[in-house]
C-alpha cells in the first residue's frame, strides 16, 4: 500500500499593508484623481497637488500623518539650514521608504496584534461590534437623507475604512459611547462624553504650496521654532510606542504631553477596533481613548490660531488661559484675515499684559522661511481653513469648513507689517463698505412696509459674496514692492464700483409703495447710500456724484453710467 504525504501549508494572516497598498486619495496636476500607498505618496509628491479626502477634513487629518511620517523619518529638521536643504534637494524617498519598511508591521490595518491606529484586543462586554456609521462622518445621525450613504454603512474596502480610522483619531463627534472591558471611565455599560477628538476642537490651518511635495515642506516646523514646546526623546509617533491598550494613559503621563510634534499629529484620542472579513470591514468598537485639554496648548499645537479666555481665567484663577480659535461657518477666510496675519480679530484689542489673538504658530514658522529660508517675500501661499461645526451637544458634525485664501509671504512679515496691515484694513474696508450697502436694503424696506432686516441681512450675504472674488484677487496681486496706501485705494475703487452696483440693483427692485411713502422715499434714501459709501471708501476715485432723480416710474436715470 502506497502511502501518500501532504504537506499543509499555514493560511497567511490577513494584511493590508498601508506603506505598499493604496489607499490614500491623491489630485494628480493634471486634475486627474488617484488612489495611492504611503510609499507612492512621498516618491510621487512632486507630480501631485494635494491629498483629497473623502471629506475635507480627513485631508487635514492624513496630511498630519504625512508630516509625522516626515518629521520622524528625518529626525527634523532641526533648524532653517536642514530645512532648506529640504527644499533644495527634495524629500529624501529612499530614506523615508527605509523607515517604512522598518515600521512596516505598525501600518498594517489588519495586524492580530498591533494594528494601526488600533487596539487590538478591544472588546465589550458583550462582545457585539457596532455599525459602521460610527466611523464615517458623512452619515448625520437621525438626518440620513443629508448623504450619500442613505441606507447607512454596512461595509467599507479596507482603503476607504483605513481613511475613515485616522479621521475619527483627529474629528469624532462626543456624546455617549460604548463601554469597553478594562476601561476605568465605563458605567452601566456606556462612557459618558469627554468632548470631540483634538482635531475637533481646533480651527485647523495649513499652508498649501503648488504641489505636495511643497505642502509638506512648508508645513514641516523646524525643532528649534520658538514658542513650541517639544521634548526630544519623548516625542515620538504612535507606532513607535508600545500599542495602546483600552482607557487612557496614566493622568501623570498625559499631564507631559505631546511631547511634540510627532506625538500630537498621531494622538490617539479613540481606542477602537475593526472587525473583517477577507473583503473588507464590516464592524467597528469605537470608544474613547486618550482625552486632551485644550486649555493652554497654544506651545505644542501649530495649526490653529488661539484666544484668551477671561472667562476661564476667573473660573480657574490663572492668569492666562488660551483656547483654541475656531473658525466662523458664516465667514469666508479672507474675512478672519487679520487674526491670521497679524493676530487680530475684529474689535479685539492688545491686553496689557498678553495677547488676546494668537495666530497660527504654522504661519510664524512661513514668515521665518523669508529671513532663515529661502523663500522670497512675494512667495505666494495659500493658507487653508478646515474645521469640523458639531450639534447637539458635540455628538453629531452639522457642517465641515473648508476654504483658503491666498497671499504672498511678505504679509505675514513681522519687520515690515507695511502691506499686511493694509490687507488687514481693506478688509474692513468690505465691513463697512457692505454694512452701508445693509443699512440702505433696510431703508427701503421700511420705505415698503417690509421686514428691514431680513433685507438687511439678504443684502450683506450678497455684497459679501460679490466682493469675494475681486478681495481674493487683489490680496493675491499684491507684492512687496507695493505701496500699502496705492494699493488700498486700488481695493476702494474696486469695492465701491460693485456695491456701487448693488445699490443701484436694490434701487431698481423696488415697488411703487416706497414711493408714495411720506416720512422716507427711496430716492433718499439712495443719496445717503451714495454719501456714506465715499464715507466708507474715501480713496476710492473719481467721487462719485450723487444719482439724478428717479424718472416718472421710480426708476433714476441712467445708473449704470453713475455706477
Amino acid at each position: 500500500m502506497a502511502w501518500r504525504w501532504f504537506v499543509l501549508s499555514e493560511v497567511a494572516p490577513p494584511s493590508f499593508d498601508l506603506v505598499r497598498r493604496p489607499w490614500l486619495p491623491v489630485q494628480r496636476q493634471d486634475g486627474s484623481q488617484d488612489e495611492l500607498s504611503l510609499q507612492d505618496v512621498f516618491c510621487q509628491a512632486d507630480d501631485l497637488r494635494r491629498l483629497v479626502g473623502d471629506v475635507p477634513t480627513q485631508e487635514f487629518a492624513l496630511l498630519r500623518l504625512l508630516l509625522a511620517i516626515l518629521h520622524d523619518a528625518v529626525d527634523g529638521p532641526a533648524d532653517p539650514e536642514e530645512w532648506q536643504d529640504l527644499w533644495d534637494e527634495g524629500l529624501p524617498v529612499d530614506r523615508i521608504t527605509a523607515y517604512l519598511d522598518q515600521h512596516r508591521d505598525r501600518f498594517d490595518l489588519l495586524h492580530p496584534e498591533q494594528p494601526f491606529f488600533q487596539c487590538a484586543g478591544l472588546r465589550t462586554a458583550t462582545g457585539e461590534a457596532s455599525s459602521l456609521d460610527r466611523l464615517v462622518a458623512d452619515v448625520p445621525n437621525g438626518v440620513p437623507f443629508f448623504t450619500m450613504r442613505a441606507r447607512g454603512v454596512s461595509r467599507l474596502g479596507f482603503a476607504e475604512a483605513a481613511r475613515w480610522l485616522v479621521h475619527a483619531h483627529a474629528f469624532d463627534t462626543s456624546g455617549i459611547k460604548t463601554g469597553v472591558v478594562g476601561d476605568s471611565r465605563v458605567k452601566g455599560g456606556k462612557i459618558y462624553p469627554q468632548g470631540v477628538s483634538w482635531a475637533g476642537a481646533l480651527g485647523g490651518v495649513l499652508v498649501e504650496g503648488d504641489n505636495l511635495r511643497q505642502t509638506l515642506l512648508l508645513n514641516l516646523i523646524a525643532f528649534d521654532t520658538e514658542n513650541l514646546r517639544r521634548d526630544g526623546e519623548s516625542d515620538l509617533p504612535v507606532w513607535r510606542r508600545p500599542p495602546v491598550g483600552p482607557g487612557s494613559i496614566d493622568p501623570i503621563q498625559l499631564s507631559s504631553r505631546p511631547a511634540g510634534l510627532r506625538d500630537l499629529y498621531t494622538w490617539q484620542s479613540r481606542r477602537v477596533r475593526l472587525f473583517f472579513d477577507a473583503e473588507g470591514v464590516t464592524g467597528v468598537i469605537l470608544t474613547y481613548g486618550d482625552i486632551l485639554e485644550s486649555r493652554n496648548k497654544h506651545q505644542v499645537e501649530p495649526m490653529t490660531g488661539w484666544r484668551r479666555s477671561p472667562a476661564q481665567e476667573k473660573k480657574l484663577g490663572l492668569t492666562q488661559v488660551y483656547l483654541p480659535r475656531e473658525h466662523d461657518a458664516s465667514q469666508s477666510a479672507w474675512r478672519g484675515l487679520g487674526a491670521l496675519i497679524a493676530g487680530l480679530a475684529p474689535g479685539g484689542q492688545q491686553r496689557g499684559e498678553a495677547a488676546r489673538i494668537v495666530r497660527p504658530r504654522i504661519l510664524d514658522w512661513a514668515a521665518r522661511l523669508t529671513v532663515e529660508g529661502g523663500l522670497p517675500l512675494d512667495y505666494l501661499i495659500r493658507a487653508r481653513l478646515f474645521g469640523a461645526v458639531y450639534g447637539t451637544q458635540q455628538s453629531v458634525i452639522d457642517e465641515i469648513i473648508d476654504d483658503a485664501v491666498a497671499m504672498p509671504l511678505v504679509l505675514l512679515h513681522q519687520r515690515d507689517t507695511g502691506l499686511g496691515q493694509a490687507a488687514i484694513d481693506a478688509v474692513a474696508d468690505a465691513e463697512r463698505a457692505v454694512t452701508v450697502l445693509g443699512d440702505l436694503a433696510a431703508d427701503l424696506a421700511r420705505a415698503a412696509r417690509t421686514v428691514p432686516e431680513l433685507a438687511r441681512d439678504v443684502a450683506r450675504a450678497t455684497g459679501f459674496w460679490t466682493l469675494d472674488g475681486a478681495f481674493r484677487t487683489w490680496l493675491a496681486d499684491l507684492r512687496p514692492q507695493n505701496d500699502p496706501l496705492e494699493r488700498r485705494s486700488v481695493w476702494h475703487q474696486r469695492a465701491h464700483r460693485l456695491v456701487s452696483r448693488l445699490g443701484d440693483d436694490l434701487l431698481r427692485g423696488m415697488g411703487d409703495a416706497a414711493w408714495a411713502d411720506l416720512w422716507l422715499s427711496a430716492s433718499e434714501a439712495h443719496r445717503t447710500f451714495r454719501t456714506r459709501l465715499r464715507a466708507a471708501l474715501p480713496m476710492a476715485s473719481p467721487a462719485e456724484s450723487p444719482p439724478d432723480p428717479p424718472d416718472g416710474d421710480g426708476q433714476p436715470r441712467d445708473v449704470e453710467a453713475q455706477a
